[in-house]
């Protein structure tokens, strides 16, 4: 997978992959940068972050990077487990 970043896009996950509070945005912004500058999707996803990876999991984390931008590394509202137990249903 070749990609090609503009000046702004790279300068902008430099400073994510820098400087944001959330871990799994570092993350993926250095994947996306490691794979800009010429390391393959299949030695990324092996050893190159900090688990493996699947390789599907690197292409979804690069297509919404360049389809939204920042906000797509972020998790969205909503996503992830539920809680077992919550103190408003013990309430009802």
């Amino acid at each position: 997978m070749k990609i090609v970043l503009t000046r702004a896009q790279r300068k902008c996950l430099i400073r994510l992959r820098d400087h944001h509070a959330r871990p799994y945005v570092r993350e993926k912004a250095s994947a996306i940068l490691k794979l800009s500058d010429g390391m393959s999707v299949r030695v990324l996803a092996r050893s190159g972050l900090l688990r493996p990876r699947a390789r599907q999991t690197i292409h979804r984390w690069v297509r919404r990077f360049l389809e939204e931008g920042e906000e797509g590394l972020l998790v969205k509202a909503g996503r992830g487990r539920k809680p077992a137990f919550s103190p408003l249903s013990q309430e009802r």
